[in-house]
């Protein structure tokens, strides 16, 4: 019955196939190679996040950092779930979080500081 129900709908597919392998157009151009990036336009290895791996006996500790600045650490104990400890207004106070994809987030950027 299964194998019935799968010829059916492969024979009613195959009209459609076919018309529209015959509304490709026959002079298709290869896609450009895309421009190089402009002047002064290079990555900054500064933004480049920097990864520091400490382990203590059995625990691992990794320390992330952009510019210098650390912002999150993920603590993998010896036996458990590693969870993250994540600076999310950058003064300094480290939350908690299980999953680093927990929910929704508000984009935060510093637009002024004084």
């Amino acid at each position: 019955m299964r194998a019935l129900i799968a010829l059916l709908l492969i024979a009613l597919t195959l009209p459609a196939y076919a018309e529209g392998a015959k509304s490709l157009p026959k002079d298709l151009q290869p896609v450009p190679e895309p421009p190089a990036a402009p002047a002064g336009m290079e990555l900054d290895p500064a933004f480049e996040p920097q990864v520091t791996i400490i382990k203590r006996g059995e625990e691992k500790v990794e320390e992330y950092r952009i510019g210098g600045k650390l912002y999150m650490l993920k603590v993998t104990p010896p036996h458990g779930v590693p969870y993250y400890l994540v600076d999310q207004k950058g003064d300094g106070q480290f939350s908690r979080q299980d999953n680093l994809d927990s929910g929704v987030r508000v984009p935060q950027w510093v637009l002024i500081r004084f």
